[in-house]
């Protein structure tokens, strides 16, 4: 059997996963689960979704977005999209909405069987 030390069990979504981890590592991969838990739930709430998978995959990109646009000199880039909902929720509703549009084009195929 692993050694049980460095396994970590993790809470996204309401789901539990079970990773690995060296125990040096425990503590950030915590803030990184709770930092995405948050992301995924921010999403779930604004979609009012409920499919894990399109949540996971949104919360990806956004994270994504956040990190390589992080170089720049500007405001952080999750400081922007705060300011950006507080200016245009709308706007944040159509690219939303455009990105669960994409991943039901995907995700058809596969829910499908083809």
């Amino acid at each position: 059997m692993p050694n049980e030390a460095n396994f970590l069990d993790i809470t996204l979504l309401g789901r539990e996963y079970r990773v690995a981890c060296p125990p040096e590592q425990k503590a950030a991969l915590l803030d990184a689960a709770a930092y995405v838990d948050g992301k995924m739930r921010d999403i779930a709430e604004k979609t009012r979704n409920n499919m894990a998978e399109r949540i996971a995959v949104m919360a990806a990109l956004n994270i994504a977005h956040e990190y390589l646009g992080s170089d720049k000199a500007q405001a952080p880039a999750h400081e922007k999209i705060e300011s950006e909902i507080a200016l245009d929720i709308e706007a944040v509703r159509r690219r939303i909405n455009f990105m669960e549009t994409e991943l039901d084009s995907v995700l058809k195929p596969e829910q499908t069987g083809l």
